[in-house]
């Protein structure tokens, strides 16, 4: 692993067209219902249940949300139909309309705390779905959801109203343990036209708030998980990783970015030559770097931050068959995100 000088920023952005491509990077011109053909191929059954690979083959609320999400970009009612059917006789089995988190072939749900990220996903797509396809019960199903998020997950604290990563296990004495990649910009517009309430609007201030303040290490990144008491503080992992390296790309998606937010990012990946290894993570106490490669969706992230505000989504590789779940799945949000960014 070597570290490079850090380029100047004209230089930077005149190396765009190379940076982080490791992977498969360049310009591909493939149109996005390629990509979505592969990647349903690849991680949605014919039932419905979307597979992520990089985990022993697991579903969860989050994969079958961004699933949805996807299926409503690419005007695909059958998937769309398939994959919230498929969610709502599997995951969501609690009463208050939330989703089971966790679900694996041969024991189905094992744990029925929610994921909120997935919540959000799941009730934004139908809000999309309602409206494209003009279906009042996808509207109906998203209000129950949101109303279950806003009555179970929000809470209000010195930092205004927060969001918690689930139900269960994330309030602690010292005060509620947050996830920034939680806070899904793009959507709060969307969702307080769907369930109009103000929850949405001081959401979306706390996040961008937080995101002032969560600046820890060397480059002062937010960690993929943080204790919110007296002070903030990295907790668990203590890593800007596989979680928070989705912040940057909800920031640039709500269009809620400014050049001081997105600069620590920016410093970051920018500090990695053209052909270097790019790490996965940083450890935002210790400043150490992970040893694993980035994925492509990960310097997908990684090149569209670098690149704004005049970044093309054809800069990015087509989705491949060697490529994960997940890594897939941050890929595609990003050509989406870049596609509406410029909206």
């Amino acid at each position: 692993m070597r570290i490079a000088t850090i380029f100047p920023r004209w230089l930077m952005l005149a190396l765009l067209p190379f940076l982080l491509s490791c992977g498969g990077g360049g310009s591909s011109g493939v149109p996005a219902e390629t990509d979505w053909q592969v990647f349903k191929s690849l991680f949605v059954q014919t039932d419905g249940r979307v597979i992520d690979t990089g985990n022993a083959g697991m579903s969860h609320s989050e994969g079958q949300g961004v699933t949805m999400l996807l299926a409503v970009q690419n005007n695909d009612r059958a998937t769309f139909d398939a994959v919230w059917k498929w969610t709502q006789a599997n995951l969501q089995i609690r009463s208050d309309k939330l989703l089971a988190w966790s679900w694996v072939p041969g024991t189905g749900v094992t744990d029925t705390n929610n994921a909120t990220d997935g919540d959000v996903f799941v009730a934004w797509a139908l809000v999309r779905a309602s409206r494209k396809w003009n279906e009042p019960v996808h509207m109906a199903a998203a209000k129950d959801i949101l109303l279950a998020v806003r009555g179970k997950l929000l809470r209000t604290t010195s930092r205004g109203v927060v969001l918690l990563p689930g139900a269960v296990g994330f309030e602690k004495t010292q005060g509620p343990v947050l996830n920034l990649s939680y806070w899904l910009f793009p959507a709060f517009n969307e969702l307080a036209t769907a369930d109009p309430s103000t929850d949405w609007a001081a959401l979306k201030a706390s996040g961008v708030a937080l995101l002032n303040q969560a600046r820890f290490g060397r480059w002062g990144l937010p960690p993929d998980l943080m204790m919110a008491g007296t002070t903030l503080t990295p907790y668990d992992n203590m890593r800007f990783g596989y979680a928070a390296v989705r912040v940057p790309l909800y920031m640039l998606w709500g269009k809620v970015d400014t050049p001081a937010l997105l600069l620590p990012f920016q410093n970051f990946w920018g500090q990695f030559q053209v052909t270097s290894f790019v790490p996965a993570w940083t450890n935002v106490v210790d400043n150490t770097l992970d040893t694993t490669n980035a994925t492509v969706g990960m310097r997908g992230i990684a090149q569209f931050t670098l690149g704004v505000p005049g970044f093309n989504a054809n800069q990015l590789p087509a989705l491949d068959r060697t490529q994960g779940y997940y890594s897939a799945s941050l890929l595609l949000l990003t050509k989406l995100a870049i596609a509406e960014r410029g909206l």
